[in-house]
């Protein structure tokens, strides 16, 4: 029996274990104490590591379809094939011939990180399809409107800050999003431990509503119009105080003119609240010495998700609160490129082009995941011909699976990048499965950049690759070679080139630590015995920490870079180098929300959830992930359920504009009347996949429901919560 160090990959959390191996068999997880940044913390997830890595299902070599079935195949066949059959559709048809489907797990490895931006500049295509756009792109767009950058996201500073303001999250469920924090319910206590406030606005009574001060149980779909009203009342109350941030911000009376129709009285009635309390929650985050706003997955995912997504940092700057410790600060990860001087920046443009068939505006390079089916379906100049996933499973987490599932078995040709052969992947011509993350090193490159504390961890493999396994940093550089016409040269080229174009754009930048350098020389000081691991020690050496790769695996706990400071005005890279507090394109969009005031809420209305032991679909088929509380039920208040004549654990037809659904009922006050909730990932019933535990309790897939016209217009991010449903009980 040994043990080794690995990073948790299968949430945001990023906490550190200690596997236990018997050979190379891991057969315990435990939290690493030492730690810098999880400090032993650790979940049902990262317990369940080995029997994840372990999977009977994961497939153990490439996959390619022979006579219309999916059949084992070497991996020099595999690329073959691919080679043969991409480049040539792509020159007869054009690049954008080609969609990307990048997935959630994707950004959990190593390889998701560095490979894909090389696969796409390879490509040149425009269709690029990502989770993002089923979650955070109106994170993503209102960050890019006010601060000049889309990845410029403050996270609260939970271990300094004296109030909390949460709206549509349950990081004790899901242990956070777009704020990476091991321990967050930990956190969470302390804060109130310490004399701080928690206030949590969710439709749900969630275990993380539980914790809270106050619980603001709005009605969904809501959050944009509750903040404006916060906002509102901020300055009707002359309750705003920019502090140091007053000379680094423009817009702030064009903000006061903006919202001057969301009183509280005007929202009450469509967010279901007392207008007392709007104003008690607004006058509270003025009053506190710091304080954070923090929303998520609830007000994003929602009609009105990026006007959601900027009034919450609207609100930390009226408040003073951005940029502040105890506030919502901005990470600066190891690997982030060296801070530059201040002063003006390109600024972040939306809608550069925009789809070819219902014409959505693209918005950082995306295409809205609700659109790649008619993107497959429609005939004509562009139609894409070839789908490329990776981790990903859009038949499940895209609106109306049913249509995408018939589109992918009608493209010229598709290959998936997975572990798995699960609802999407098995259409797939070729399958190129990555190991078992055991035998796979991690560095957080994503997450690193939410993080609540500065820091950087390296975990080497803690196995060694099987044979006829490929690690699948190679994998994703034999993909692209095939893709691009350099099929057959070595995938060390892919990082070469990388490292090449990288070298020669800081060497240029007066800022850059290696400027004025030989990028030759800088190249040759490079470590690391593979490709990834000289990409990672460069990306560290010019980086703002002055570390190499060496340090990180001196420390093997990893390398703690001390709280989130201060960063403006150095990161804001609008045209007018300041936060630009009104957007033109969210001005243009606020109308939409003004009318909602005058809509008369009524009928029930969707919620998803989270499970503490799920993330999203990709996790269903592990036994012990699989059951407790992790459940598919519809829940249900015990007042809609009388007035409907349901019954718990009985079956239910539930539908909406994209199909009905058959689901049984679970009877609970955790859920507001008015409002029903189902969790997301499930829907595990269809032929020609390969898992068995999620096979076994199948479940039903809520994003049915939904027929994909339901859009957020600035993000294009899919609206999956707070949508009008119907609900009748089956005999």
């Amino acid at each position: 029996m040994s043990t080794a160090l690995r990073i948790c990959p299968l949430c945001e959390a990023t906490c550190g274990l200690t596997l236990t191996l018997d050979g190379s068999r891991v057969t315990g997880a435990r939290g690493d104490r030492d730690d810098v940044f999880s400090q032993g913390f650790i979940c049902p997830k990262g317990a369940s590591f080995g029997e994840v890595d372990a999977d009977p299902d994961r497939l153990t070599g490439p996959l390619v379809r022979k006579d219309g079935a999916l059949q084992e195949a070497t991996w020099a066949e595999a690329f073959d094939t691919i080679a043969a059959r991409v480049r040539p559709l792509i020159e007869e048809h054009g690049p954008n011939a080609v969609g990307v489907v990048l997935g959630n797990p994707n950004v959990h490895t190593m390889a998701g990180a560095l490979y894909p931006p090389l696969l796409l500049g390879a490509l040149r295509t425009r269709n690029l399809f990502t989770a993002s756009t089923l979650d955070q792109m109106p994170k993503h767009v209102s960050s890019g409107l006010l601060f000049g950058d889309p990845f410029a996201i403050p996270v609260p500073d939970l271990d300094r800050t004296d109030h909390l303001l949460m709206l549509g999250a349950n990081p004790l469920d899901s242990n956070g999003s777009l704020c990476t924090a091991p321990d967050f319910p930990g956190k969470l206590k302390a804060l109130r431990r310490r004399g701080g406030t928690l206030t949590v606005v969710d439709p749900r009574r969630t275990r993380t509503a539980r914790l809270a001060d106050r619980h603001v149980a709005i009605r969904p779909g809501a959050d944009a119009l509750f903040l404006a009203a916060i906002v509102h009342t901020l300055f009707a109350e002359d309750l705003t105080d920019l502090g140091a941030l007053t000379e680094h911000v423009e817009g702030v009376e064009q903000v006061r003119e903006a919202v001057r129709d969301f009183t509280p009285e005007a929202v009450a009635t469509a967010c279901d609240l007392d207008a007392a309390v709007i104003r008690t929650v607004a006058r509270e985050l003025a009053a506190a010495r710091t304080a954070a706003v923090y929303g998520r997955m609830g007000s994003s995912t929602v009609a009105y998700g990026t006007l959601a997504n900027w009034l919450v940092d609207v609100l930390n700057v009226l408040t003073g609160n951005l940029d502040r410790p105890g506030g919502a600060l901005f990470p600066l990860a190891a690997t982030a490129p060296a801070p530059r001087p201040a002063g003006p920046g390109k600024g972040f443009a939306l809608g550069r082009w925009s789809s070819r068939v219902s014409g959505h505006p693209e918005a950082k390079g995306e295409i809205p995941m609700a659109a790649l089916a008619e993107e497959i379906e429609t005939e004509g100049e562009g139609r894409i011909r070839v789908v490329i996933t990776v981790a990903a499973n859009p038949v499940l987490s895209a609106p109306d699976g049913a249509r995408l599932d018939t589109a992918l078995g009608a493209v010229d040709f598709m290959v998936a990048v997975d572990p798995y052969l699960n609802e999407t992947t098995r259409h797939a011509d070729v399958v190129l499965p990555p190991p078992p993350p055991s035998r796979s090193a991690h560095f957080d490159f994503a997450f690193n950049n939410f993080a609540v504390r500065n820091q950087a961890r390296f975990t080497p493999a803690a196995v060694p690759l099987e044979e006829g396994r490929m690690d699948e940093c190679e994998i994703h550089a034999r993909l692209i070679l095939a893709v691009s016409g350099m099929h057959g040269a070595p995938p060390s080229a892919v990082d070469d080139l990388a490292i090449d174009s990288t070298l020669a754009k800081a060497v240029a930048q007066e800022h850059s630590p290696v400027h004025g350098a030989d990028p030759k020389a800088v190249a040759a000081q490079l470590s690391g015995a593979t490709g990834p691991e000289r990409r990672l020690d460069m990306m560290l050496r010019l980086g703002p920490y002055d570390l190499v790769l060496e340090d990180l695996r001196r420390a093997p706990h990893g390398v703690d870079l001390g709280p989130l400071q201060p960063r403006l005005p150095g990161l804001l890279k609008t045209r007018s180098g300041r936060v630009e507090l009104l957007p033109a394109p969210i001005a243009a969009d606020l109308p939409r929300l003004r009318a909602a005031l005058d809509a008369e809420p009524g009928g029930l209305v969707l919620v998803g959830r989270r499970h503490l032991r799920s993330n999203n679909s990709w996790l269903h088929n592990a036994p012990s992930l699989n059951g407790g509380s992790n459940r598919c039920t519809l829940q249900v208040h015990p007042d809609d359920a009388d007035r409907l004549g349901l019954a718990d654990g009985k079956p239910a037809r539930i539908a909406a504009e994209g199909g009905a659904l058959e689901v049984e009922v679970e009877i609970t006050d955790t859920v507001r009347n008015g409002v029903v909730s189902l969790p997301h990932g499930w829907g595990h019933d269809r032929p020609g996949t390969r898992l068995a535990v999620a096979a076994a309790r199948p479940g039903v897939n809520v994003n049915q429901l939904l027929d994909g016209t339901r859009l957020d217009p600035l993000s294009g991010t899919a609206v999956l919560n707070g949508f009008p449903v119907e609900l009748a009980p089956l005999p």
